[in-house]
């Protein structure tokens, strides 16, 4: 597989050869858990995330769904065992609005199923994520975002993680249209929203306070998560 950044083909088709036999070229491929496409969309890995996510939901659901339990402990449960199989790698996730959707209806899905509830009974989502005691789904991808760039940030500027950002792409040229937002455009996004500078991801503890996003919150950012469309 080969991807294309720019929209365009910049080099004539190139074989990969291991002893002789053709390495079959794909759209698409699985690695460590996580979908890499040649468009580098993120169609392919939330599909899986989200299916992962109701396997772990269904085979806990005998805890998940029984009404001796209360709310506030199956969602302690949840956030151990099904969110963390649905958030896998989303830190490093350029999301768009759609895959934000995604996430946030299959997680409403559930828990309203926790609670004995459907959309039927007309009870608004934050309150169903106040009796299980959740944050919002696109707090939780921006809190992992940020959490990852400040692992990044506090890396000596040698470190592989760090030589990536200094990477250019020689050659070729941008398609029409708007430029594809990257990773770093989404940070920067995160940081103007929680009034945050990027020298704070120094001191470790510091930022771990500012952005961490334990359970659920009145003072929750909900919908306002920086997306690329």
């Amino acid at each position: 597989m080969e991807c294309h950044f720019s929209g365009r083909e910049t080099e004539s088709e190139v074989e990969v050869k291991i002893d002789s036999h053709l390495v079959p070229k794909v759209d698409k491929f699985r690695y460590l858990g996580s979908v890499v496409q040649a468009d580098v969309e993120l169609d392919g890995d939330v599909g899986p995330r989200v299916g992962v996510a109701w396997a772990k939901w269904w085979l806990a659901s005998g805890v998940l769904c029984d009404p001796k339990i209360s709310p506030k402990m199956k969602g302690k449960f949840y956030r151990s065992v099904v969110r963390p199989a649905m958030l896998y790698g989303v830190e490093c996730w350029t999301v768009k609005m759609t895959h934000v959707r995604r996430l946030h209806e299959a997680e409403m899905r559930m828990l309203r199923w926790m609670c004995g509830k459907t959309r039927l009974d007309m009870i608004s989502n934050e309150v169903i994520r106040r009796q299980v005691g959740m944050a919002p789904v696109e707090d939780k991808l921006r809190e992992a975002r940020l959490r990852w760039f400040g692992h990044v940030r506090r890396r000596n500027t040698d470190a592989p993680v760090r030589r990536c950002e200094r990477i250019t792409v020689i050659g070729g040229s941008r398609g029409r249209g708007r430029p594809r937002k990257n990773w770093n455009e989404v940070i920067r996004q995160d940081l103007g929203l929680l009034a945050l500078t990027e020298d704070m991801a120094l001191d470790r503890n510091l930022w771990r306070t500012r952005i961490r996003i334990a359970g659920w919150s009145r003072g929750s950012l909900g919908n306002s998560l920086p997306t690329s469309e």
